[in-house]
C-alpha cells in the first residue's frame, strides 16, 4: 500500500518558474467520491493514462494506489466521470526538501495556482520558498475532487 503525505499551498509569486525542470499537461476526472475515498482517472500529455484510488480522508497522509492504464481506456473513462474535468499544467520543480510541483489550472479554474510538496513523513521539516502563499492543506475547497464538483460556470 502506498501512502501519500502532501502539503498544499496557494502560490503568491512567480519566482518558482525559474525552478521548473519538467512540465506536463494533465486532464482528470472523478469516477467516484464517497466516504473519504476517491477514484480518479487522468491522462498525462495525452499519451499516458492512470487510475488512482485515494482513501483515508486525512488531509496530510492517506492511502494512495495508482495504476497505469492504456491511454485510450483513460480517455474513454473520462467520459464517465462525475462532475467536470480538471485541466491543468503541472510543473515539477527543482527544489530541496521534498518533491515540489506547481499546478497551473486551465479551463473553468483558469488562474488558480497551487503548490504541493510530497514529504516522506508527516512531521518532515522543509524550507518554505518565498513564493508560497497561504497553506490550504486540509481545506476541502482546494481538493481537486471539490474543484471538479463545482457547479458549471462557478470559479474557485
Amino acid at each position: 500500500m502506498g501512502i501519500e503525505i502532501e502539503r498544499k499551498f496557494l502560490v503568491a509569486g512567480d519566482s518558482w518558474r525559474d525552478r521548473v525542470k519538467r512540465t506536463q499537461k494533465l486532464r482528470q476526472g472523478y469516477l467516484a467520491t464517497s466516504n473519504g475515498v476517491t477514484v480518479r482517472v487522468r491522462t498525462v500529455d495525452d499519451h499516458r493514462g492512470y487510475i488512482t484510488i485515494k482513501a483515508g480522508g486525512s488531509a496530510l497522509a492517506r492511502a494512495e494506489f495508482e495504476y497505469e492504464v492504456p491511454v485510450a481506456d483513460a480517455k474513454q473513462l473520462l467520459g464517465y466521470c462525475r462532475g467536470a474535468q480538471i485541466e491543468k499544467v503541472r510543473h515539477t520543480l527543482e527544489l530541496a526538501g521534498g518533491e515540489w510541483v506547481v499546478d497551473e489550472f486551465r479551463g473553468r479554474h483558469d488562474g488558480l495556482l497551487l503548490a504541493e510538496i510530497e514529504l516522506y513523513s508527516p512531521t518532515a521539516a522543509f524550507e518554505r520558498p518565498d513564493w508560497l502563499g497561504d497553506e490550504v492543506t486540509g481545506d476541502p475547497q482546494y481538493y481537486n475532487s471539490s474543484l471538479a464538483a463545482l457547479p458549471s460556470g462557478e470559479k474557485s
